[in-house]
């Protein structure tokens, strides 16, 4: 798979997330910025991000490392981030 497939994934089943993959065919890294996580526990906001991707997670995808932020929370983050 590539990052802009995933990418795709994850704001098809989001809609209205920014996302940011990175990764070298196999391993991903995704920052996922979506007002969905406000006031959800960190492992529900990632059982979000994995539900968006099926069958391809364990299978093209095989590991994926999720950061999710809310609109507030990213703006925080933002200028420590590097993307």
């Amino acid at each position: 798979m590539t990052n802009e497939q995933i990418k795709a994934m994850i704001e098809q089943g989001l809609p209205g997330a920014e996302v940011h993959i990175d990764g070298d065919g196999t391993h991903f890294y995704a920052k996922v910025i979506s007002d969905a996580f406000s006031g959800i526990p960190l492992i529900k906001q990632h059982r979000m991000v994995y539900a968006t991707l099926g069958e391809k997670m364990g299978g093209a995808i095989h590991a994926l490392s999720i950061q999710t932020y809310n609109q507030e929370e990213w703006a925080r983050q933002k200028p420590f981030q590097t993307l």
